[in-house]
C-alpha cells in the first residue's frame, strides 16, 4: 500500500492543498540491521531502513573486542564513533556521502571544536544536516554519541 501524505496551506483568504512528500514506502520495505554479538543483546537495532531511508540508533566509541570505550579521549572516541557508523552504512548497503542528518550529542560543549576536526575527515561539502547538543551524560560514560539519517 503506497502511503501519501498532503497538507493544507493557506495562502491569503484561499486554502490550498500541496503535495508534500513526508517519505512514501512501500509496505513491506522495512529491514533491520542487528549485528550485536555474544552477550552484548541490547533492546534495540543498530539500524532500520524504511524504503530508500536508514535510520541510525545511537552510537559511542565503543570497542566490541573489550567491551569498553575507546581511550584517548574525545578525539579517539569521535574517531571510533564516525568508523563505526561508516561500517553500519555499508552492512546496508550505503555510504557516508548518502547521509542527510547527524544529531551529536556532546558531555562537554567545549570538546565542539575538537569533534569537528574529526567530523570534517569523515563528511565534505556539501555537508549533512547536523545538531548537536550538550547533555549530561551517555551510556558507557561515553564523551560523544552520534545517530545519522542516511537517502538514496
Amino acid at each position: 500500500m503506497l502511503a501519501s501524505f498532503y497538507v493544507n496551506a493557506v495562502q491569503s483568504s484561499e486554502q490550498k492543498v500541496l503535495p508534500v512528500n513526508l517519505g512514501s514506502y512501500t509496505e513491506g520495505e522495512v529491514s533491520f540491521l542487528n549485528t550485536q554479538q555474544g552477550d552484548m543483546t541490547l533492546p534495540f537495532s543498530e539500524g532500520v531502513k524504511v524504503g530508500g531511508t536508514v535510520y541510525l540508533s545511537g552510537q559511542i566509541g565503543f570497542n566490541p573486542e573489550t567491551k569498553t570505550l575507546v581511550k584517548g579521549g574525545i578525539v579517539a572516541e569521535a574517531q571510533s564513533t564516525l568508523l563505526g557508523i561508516k561500517g553500519s552504512l555499508g552492512r546496508m548497503g550505503y555510504e557516508m556521502k548518502d547521509v542527510v542528518k547527524c544529531t551529536v550529542m556532546l558531555t562537554d560543549i567545549e570538546d565542539f571544536s575538537a569533534f569537528n576536526q574529526v567530523y570534517k575527515q569523515h563528511f565534505s561539502s556539501p555537508y549533512p544536516a547536523r545538531s548537536t547538543m550538550a547533555v549530561k551524560g551517555l551510556a558507557l560514560g561515553a564523551s560523544i554519541e552520534i545517530e545519522c539519517i542516511a537517502a538514496k
